[in-house]
């Protein structure tokens, strides 16, 4: 149960690491929980067991600073779209080839058959 309970504790706060220095930050704040939880198990546990590995607070310091980089980035990290105007061009520039392409559609060739309303037996 102890080796199993560190094994998570490892494995969330390295995935809470990795979280806090991608762009998706805020994410890492879920696992650096699981990992903070599995650290507290991990810790009673070997406690009680009478051999605290140092694995167990390497694991618990990893997530602290997942859990800071993260506070870092969402107080101090803004950020901001650039080249808008750009866009905008790009977006009305792709909605005017679009409209072309539907004016150039032949749609006159296109053959619709008949459907007998009766066939169907729609009643009201």
């Amino acid at each position: 149960m102890k080796k199993t309970v560190t094994i998570l504790a490892i494995i969330t706060s390295s995935i809470a690491i990795i979280f806090s220095v991608l762009p998706i930050s805020n994410l890492s704040i879920f696992p650096a929980a699981f990992a903070l939880i599995f650290c507290g198990i991990a810790y009673f546990l070997s406690k009680k067991a009478g051999k605290l590995k140092k694995i167990i607070p390497f694991t618990f310091l990893l997530t602290i600073c997942a859990l800071s980089i993260t506070t870092y980035k969402a107080f101090f990290v803004k950020n901001e779209v650039v080249n808008t105007p750009v866009l905008d061009e790009k977006e009305a520039q792709f909605e005017e080839e679009a409209i072309e392409e539907l004016e150039n559609l032949d749609l006159e060739s296109i053959e619709i058959e008949d459907v007998e309303l009766e066939s169907l037996n729609l009643e009201n």
